[in-house]
């Protein structure tokens, strides 16, 4: 019986070692049988092959250059054993995440786009911290004094006019606070110092009114009762506002000057001395050296950094010198000029761990009127700042001489004067 596959018998087996040959010798190199895989299955939608089609080919083994029984030769095959790939990685294998044998290089970076949306996102933060700040500055204004209370007010002129005041206000100081600043302990509120800031399109104006200044008390109506009081007469300036406080005091500089004062600020000691020391000092120098033990003032001449505690002394000291209030005013108006510039400096501005805490100091301790904003503060500010860096007038109100030890205005002067901040004119009056 014949067990070989037809065509095959014993007779026609070859001396081959390996194929059941009893010889003696090993059969002769020969070709190894290679894989051949059928065709891939048809894509969706395509008509369905002939009968057995639809199943793929089952691998069949080929000779030599490709031998397929029933097919013949296919020299075009190549399954990659013969130019020594490796399966799966011959021509048109994948090589690799490139598909060629090379890794595909990353997209280059959107430098644009990047710039874009870093742009954007600084701006938000800005905007963010902006619109923040605002309203934490705006909830420590203490919006305490009712100017519409003032009566019998002068017609509003051209520009705006800022009263401000520094009073010797003692409110929430302890006794070592009072102590260590010279303030005293006395009772009630009066005001150490008095100006009037006048801004508008031909410049800014700075007139300090001296606080001994002789002026009339005119009638009022009382900040608390309401009701109509006064006259009280002839009388130091700052008595205006120990009488009734700084509705009063408005109403008095109005009565006397004729010039409607648009805004009011007030300022305290311990407010004073607090923006002093959360900007760092103040830098000055003295042209010669001064001693006041009411207010504590030590100085040397020549520059030197105060601090807050050196800063009160020197505006509040009178009895140092001859001319006690106008030295005063002339100094205070110096200080003032020092220490916008030290808020102004980038050193502060752009620092929040001084900004912050200057901008704090300074607002827990102002009174304004109900009115006042924040571009209003900011806007007196910059005025206040160009104005004693020379970019103005800074004056004292103009004097003629004294009566009782009280100081009595030139009131030629004074109506010139006046008649120029209402109009909003370039000021040709000096002061003394």
């Amino acid at each position: 019986m014949n067990d070989w596959p037809d065509g095959w018998s014993d007779d026609n087996r070859s001396n081959r070692y390996g194929r059941g040959s009893a010889g003696a010798q090993p059969e002769s190199a020969r070709v190894m049988r290679q894989v051949r895989r059928g065709p891939a299955a048809p894509a969706p939608g395509q008509g369905a092959p002939p009968y057995g089609g639809g199943v793929p080919r089952q691998p069949s083994y080929v000779d030599g250059q490709g031998y397929d029984e029933g097919q013949g030769y296919d020299d075009g095959y190549d399954s990659g054993y013969n130019t020594g790939h490796v399966y799966g990685n011959g021509p048109g294998g994948p090589q690799g995440p490139g598909g060629d044998g090379t890794y595909p290089r990353r997209p280059a970076p959107n430098w644009r786009r990047r710039i874009k949306w870093t742009a954007i996102t600084l701006v938000t933060a800005l905007v963010v911290v902006s619109v923040g700040t605002y309203f934490w500055a705006d909830s420590k204004l203490h919006r305490d004094v009712d100017l519409s209370k003032v009566i019998d007010r002068p017609e509003t002129g051209e520009g705006t006019n800022y009263l401000i005041v520094g009073s010797d206000s003692r409110a929430g100081m302890s006794d070592e606070e009072k102590k260590k600043l010279h303030t005293g302990s006395a009772e009630g509120k009066r005001t150490d110092s008095m100006m009037i800031l006048h801004t508008g399109s031909n410049g800014s104006t700075l007139l300090s009114l001296p606080r001994d200044s002789n002026v009339t008390i005119p009638k009022f109506q009382g900040s608390e009762s309401g009701k109509i009081k006064g006259p009280l007469g002839p009388n130091k300036l700052n008595a205006a506002y120990a009488f009734d406080g700084p509705t009063l005091l408005v109403r008095t500089i109005e009565y006397n000057t004729g010039l409607h004062i648009d805004h009011y600020v007030e300022i305290g000691f311990a407010g004073f001395a607090g923006i002093v020391d959360a900007v760092g000092g103040v830098e000055m120098t003295l042209d010669q050296g001064f001693k006041d033990k009411y207010s504590g003032a030590d100085f040397k001449a020549g520059k030197q950094t105060l601090n807050g505690e050196q800063a009160l002394a020197f505006v509040r000291t009178r009895h140092a010198f001859a001319a006690s209030d106008l030295q005063r005013t002339k100094n205070q108006q110096k200080f003032l000029a020092a220490l916008a510039h030290q808020v102004a400096t980038p050193s502060t501005v752009l620092n929040p761990f001084k900004l912050y805490p200057t901008m704090g100091a300074g607002l827990d301790s102002l009174v304004v009127d109900k009115d006042m904003s924040l571009l209003d503060l900011a806007d007196m500010f910059w005025a206040m700042k160009g104005v004693t860096s020379g970019d103005g007038t800074s004056m004292n109100m103009p004097i003629s001489g004294s009566v009782g030890g009280n100081l009595v205005w030139d009131k030629a002067k004074v109506k010139t004067l006046v008649d120029e901040l209402k109009n909003d004119e370039k000021v040709t009056v000096t002061g003394n």
